[in-house]
């Protein structure tokens, strides 16, 4: 009975201990996936930012600048792809819209972020645009992949249309959580003028016909929880400058925006809750389970191994005790 039970229970140690790095390995990179229908919501805010009175043309001081992004999962549109890409992936319809203090819209900015649900890598298909412009995204946006590592990433600039890197600049303790902090900058650069205004009848076109021109800069920061990639904090140092033409009346630039946008207190709070619920899966998928199973295996290896050490002693006949010697007869 105890050499069944000691070959029961290497058998049950060799499937533990092969089942750590199967769920570590194999399982966890296949159902670590972001949801086709995601749907986020947050609100940034640049507050005593500059702004550009089109009225006037001038830059005026204004108490406060809203940036409100929304990223909306396009389920149908992700079935349609995931067809011809033999993978699982992910539709984002995004918008960035902004308004100035009087809530009047300043610009809006719609975009279509294409990429693998598993790994947040782009994917390249029909619809994949930035302000209706088809764009070719490389590197990530919005989102990091599963498991962020400490190095560098290319992050892309939906503003410039171009990809950057990212620079890891550190771990930091936000809110609770352990946090990677990243940092990006993208130089002046000239770009091209949002497709909706806030002046009826100003179009790109028209814009470009009097020769003004649209530069821009800024200093990314993000805050990312590094199991989910995640970010739970944003920052931007943003400034944007009409350049030149006929537009500003012979001047050589005026600043058409600038401010610190934040992302807003009650959007990091609910983002950081939210983070902290979603790192118990992944935990469990990358470290309890795996690490666990792991140390049941050993545990029952050595188990089997005593029992059978205990079997093999009690048949041994070095170890039976002694028999007494019996009396001789005369």
């Amino acid at each position: 009975m105890r050499r069944k039970a000691g070959l029961v229970l290497l058998a049950l140690a060799v499937f533990f201990a092969a089942l750590s790095p199967l769920l570590r390995w194999y399982a966890f990179p296949r159902l670590a996936k972001v949801p086709a229908n995601h749907y986020q919501a947050v609100v940034l805010e640049a507050k005593n930012a500059t702004l550009l009175d089109y009225g006037t043309m001038r830059a005026k001081k204004v108490s406060k600048v809203t940036v409100v992004q929304t990223l909306k999962g396009n389920v149908e549109a992700s079935e349609r792809i995931e067809e011809s890409a033999g993978r699982d992936v992910v539709v984002w319809d995004g918008l960035s819209y902004i308004v100035g203090p009087d809530g009047e819209m300043v610009s809006r900015i719609p975009e279509r972020y294409i990429f693998d649900a598993h790994t947040q890598e782009p994917v390249h298909a029909t619809g994949e645009m930035v302000d209706g412009d088809p764009v070719r995204r490389e590197g990530i946006e919005f989102k990091w992949p599963f498991l962020t590592e400490k190095r560098n990433y290319e992050y892309f600039d939906a503003q410039a249309r171009v990809t950057a890197p990212v620079h890891y600049k550190g771990t930091r303790n936000f809110r609770g959580l352990e946090v990677y902090y990243f940092e990006q900058t993208i130089p002046w650069t000239k770009v091209k003028i949002p497709k909706t205004l806030p002046v009826e009848g100003l179009t790109p076109e028209s814009v470009a016909e009097t020769g003004t021109t649209r530069w821009y800069t800024t200093v990314r920061r993000f805050w990312v929880e590094p199991l989910t990639g995640a970010p739970v904090h944003g920052e931007e140092l943003h400034r944007e400058e009409l350049r030149g033409g006929a537009l500003l009346g012979g001047r050589d630039k005026v600043t058409a925006f600038a401010g610190h946008v934040k992302m807003r207190e009650d959007h990091t709070a609910h983002t950081v809750d939210l983070v902290k619920s979603q790192r118990l899966p992944i935990l469990l998928m990358t470290s309890w389970l795996p690490w666990g199973s792991l140390a049941l295996g050993l545990l029952l290896l050595a188990l089997a191994l005593h029992l059978e050490a205990r079997g093999r002693r009690a048949s041994d006949p070095a170890s039976a005790p002694a028999e007494a010697p019996s009396p001789v007869s005369a």
